[in-house]
């Protein structure tokens, strides 16, 4: 009974969220074509150009991009993430730490990515200095996340583990990694754009033959408006599907998330 009376409603809300998402796109539409209207000297070019212009610059422009951007974030990404989930562990289990690992967590924040990118070209080579920018972006989002998660665990659940024998290293194991799931795959959403973000940043500042930021700086500089715009495009659906992805496994990893 309860499940009839409830599956219904799963239906108009879908419906809602996807009026919602085309009214909010739409509305981005509009307000593009009155800024492209009024805005002088082609500095905003209109959606149906910049559209026309990314069919024909193609994917045979376009993919060398995407792919070196998106490698240089896979790979920030995973790093960063890595770095920041380990941290977040010895947190938890040697707690005199927190205070240090905090602040590098902080500082890794707080650093002006105008100052860091050249310095990391300097030392770097290659797209490294890119693949850091990206680890950069990621560490203290994540580092706060994972934190708060393993520190969300059931209270009488880690009693039971430390009455059976076990130290902070088997509630770690047993009870803290599971309960940190959700608020971990929270921070990771919100990573995997700034993990595109940091990438491309550092592709304005970096040595590199390929990547969106590249590509955005050259076309700003032969004055290719419509490509510029494109190539911002093209960045944000790489960002936003960062984003989608991890929220697809968030939702198969954690399914109780979805019915509490």
């Amino acid at each position: 009974m309860s499940a009839g009376l409830t599956a219904p409603a799963a239906g108009p809300l879908a419906n809602r969220r996807l009026l919602a998402g085309l009214g909010g796109l739409a509305g981005i539409v509009l307000a593009w074509e009155v800024a492209a209207a009024f805005v002088t000297a082609n500095a905003v070019p209109t959606p149906q150009g910049t559209i026309a212009k990314m069919f024909s610059d193609g994917w045979t422009f376009y993919g060398p991009h995407v792919r070196g951007t998106g490698w240089e974030a896979l790979r920030g990404f995973f790093w960063g993430n890595l770095i920041a989930i380990l941290l977040a562990a010895v947190v938890v289990l040697v707690p005199p730490l927190e205070r240090v690992i905090t602040q590098i967590g902080v500082a890794s924040y707080c650093l002006p990515v105008i100052a860091v990118g050249p310095i990391l070209t300097i030392v770097l080579d290659g797209d490294t200095p890119m693949v850091a920018m990206a680890a950069l972006q990621v560490l203290f989002t994540t580092l706060i996340g994972v934190l708060a998660g393993l520190r969300a665990a059931d209270r009488t659940s880690l009693e039971l583990v430390r009455a059976y024998g076990g130290g902070r290293w088997q509630q770690l194991i047993r009870i803290r990694l599971v309960a940190a799931l959700p608020a971990s795959f929270a921070a990771l959403k919100i990573a995997a754009p700034s993990a595109v973000l940091g990438a491309i940043i550092g592709e304005f500042l970096g040595r590199i033959d390929q990547g969106l930021g590249l590509a955005m700086v050259v076309a700003q500089q032969q004055v290719e408006t419509e490509r510029t715009w494109g190539v911002a495009l093209v960045a944000g659906a790489l960002a936003g599907a960062g984003y989608g992805v991890v929220a697809l496994v968030a939702r198969l990893t954690t399914p109780w998330e979805r019915t509490s």
